[in-house]
């Protein structure tokens, strides 16, 4: 695929939020204080990074096949309230599960805005994907934030 500047530009920002992200779930992971928020961090950091080589392939003209099958929706049936030793505990998560969530909004934007402007059907289609699951991860996150009285 060839790409065109503005696609080009597109895929740099893309790259550079998956990076972030990827990272962020990582650091955040060793932050966390609940074993539910961690493991959920360390799945979705594992995701973010086949994001990023995604993304990385793109920039090279590689256009990866689109995953068959519908995402899998887990019902997020895993969450439930955990019972925190204290305040600040349950104050960490809350800042860590929230600032997560905005990053996954504001990444699944750029997705949208990058699916709408890229020719190639192939490209769009792995694209509005990847946007499905960054969605995925922000219900996720949302589901974790409310089960605790966290999201208001």
């Amino acid at each position: 695929m060839t790409l065109t500047q503005k696609e080009t530009g597109l895929l740099k920002d893309l790259k550079d939020q998956e990076k972030l992200c990827w990272e962020k779930y990582s650091k955040y992971s060793c932050e966390a204080c609940s074993e539910e928020l961690k493991s959920l961090f360390d799945l979705i950091s594992q995701v973010e990074h086949n994001h990023y080589d995604t993304v990385n392939s793109m920039l090279s003209g590689n256009v990866p096949t689109v995953p068959e099958g519908i995402l899998k929706n887990e019902n997020n049936g895993w969450c439930h309230k955990i019972c925190y030793k204290d305040t600040r505990s349950a104050d960490i998560d809350k800042f860590l599960a929230s600032d997560m969530l905005a990053m996954e909004k504001h990444v699944s934007a750029l997705y949208d805005t990058s699916v709408f402007e890229f020719s190639d059907p192939q490209a769009r289609r792995l694209l509005n994907h990847i946007q499905a699951e960054e969605q995925q991860h922000g219900e996720q996150l949302y589901s974790f934030l409310a089960a605790n009285g966290m999201y208001q």
